[in-house]
């Protein structure tokens, strides 16, 4: 019997004809989506690019070798931490200063659109590690198709490789970051461009 998670080569053409970006777009404006992702962003430091990343994937019916991963997630860690985050902090700070200075308002928006275009550049080259024909199987492969629950399959792929559970949480707000993760897998459909 062949090994069901070997990478499908029908899955991997079908992730390459939806470009990540897109993916990111449609799914974004899904309901509930900004919001939880902004919950996992705010209150657990969750890669909201490596978390469509894996939605991505999902929706094809893949997901990332765990070991190739780790070799490129420290990278895009990086980025997100000296360009995105940066870049998202001095928008925030602005909001503190002089709201009604229509110059205040248009050097936040000019940074909400480079903001935007780091998040955009950072997708970019998680969909090019993805895309990358050289030995595809080296670092994806298939997810078994099942019923299982989507928010929980992307919790696990987001917070496990970082020792970072929700167990460390207050009640309450492990309780929000649940939810969180399961609006989240309640949008995605497995498959959908591979079946």
């Amino acid at each position: 019997m062949p090994d069901s998670t070997v990478l499908d080569s029908t899955r991997f053409a079908a992730l390459q004809q939806t470009p990540l970006w897109d993916f990111a777009l449609t799914f974004y404006s899904c309901p509930g989506v900004e919001q939880a992702c902004l919950t996992l962003q705010d209150d657990a430091d969750v890669d909201v690019c490596e978390l469509l990343f894996h939605g991505w994937l999902y929706v094809h019916g893949l997901e990332a070798l765990p070991e190739s991963l780790a070799a490129l997630r420290p990278t895009r860690r990086d980025w997100q931490a000296g360009v995105t985050e940066v870049l998202r902090g001095l928008r925030r700070d602005l909001k503190h200063h002089d709201a009604s200075s229509e110059t205040v308002s248009a050097l936040r928006e000019r940074i909400k659109q480079a903001e935007l275009l780091a998040e955009r550049e950072n997708l970019q080259r998680w969909q090019t590690w993805a895309w990358d024909n050289e030995q595809p199987s080296a670092r994806l492969k298939n997810t078994p198709v099942s019923l299982h629950d989507a928010g929980r399959w992307l919790q696990e792929r987001v917070l496990l490789p970082h020792d970072s559970m929700l167990d460390g949480y207050e009640p309450k707000a492990r309780k929000a970051l649940e939810h969180a993760f399961s609006v989240l897998g309640q949008q995605l459909d497995p498959l959908q461009r591979a079946r």
